[in-house]
């Protein structure tokens, strides 16, 4: 399902809009918005071959585990996103090192959830101690060869992003 199915009325005029679900327009004042993937952002903060991991804490995914980030917010420098997210549920400051790079995914793994663009760096931990905050009820450090199984983890790109990082370590 897209961003924009089932708008039927303009959010500042309440006139009927025209479109389709990647773009619709208010004949009235003109309002007109675009369908899009939310970006995300999140890092592999590495500890030698060790990486950080978060399992959530709620739904979508309760219980697996995932790469601590969250959802940028408007406007927002990635950087600064990814900086500001780390520390909210790890309690750690980071500063990103590597970009990985860009997956799809949608919030919440079926048809009917919001498509996300997911952009990943590793990171590196420069202050604080690794605390479970926000929407994070645990933090683990998982050896490069010891990761947790395809089930045991949250969204469909998460085995695909820590795939990518254990090649890239292989090749160190």
């Amino acid at each position: 399902m897209g961003e924009l199915t089932g708008w039927q009325w303009c959010p500042r005029c309440r006139e009927e809009l025209r479109g389709d679900e990647q773009r619709v327009e208010c004949p009235a004042c003109g309002f007109t918005a675009y369908a899009s993937s939310k970006a995300t952002v999140g890092a592999l903060i590495e500890d030698g071959d060790r990486v950080l991991l978060a399992r959530r804490a709620a739904d979508p995914f309760r219980g697996r585990w995932d790469i601590p980030g969250g959802f940028l917010e408007e406007g927002e420098h990635p950087h600064d996103g990814l900086r500001r997210e780390l520390r909210e549920e790890t309690g750690l400051e980071v500063e990103p090192v590597d970009f990985l790079g860009v997956w799809m995914d949608r919030y919440g793994g079926d048809s009917t959830a919001e498509a996300t663009l997911n952009l990943y760096w590793t990171a590196r931990a420069f202050a604080g101690e690794p605390q479970a905050a926000d929407d994070v009820d645990d933090l683990r450090w998982f050896d490069r060869d010891e990761l947790p199984a395809p089930g045991e983890l949250a969204f469909q790109n998460v085995p695909l992003v820590l795939a990518a990082w254990r090649a890239r370590h292989e090749h160190t």
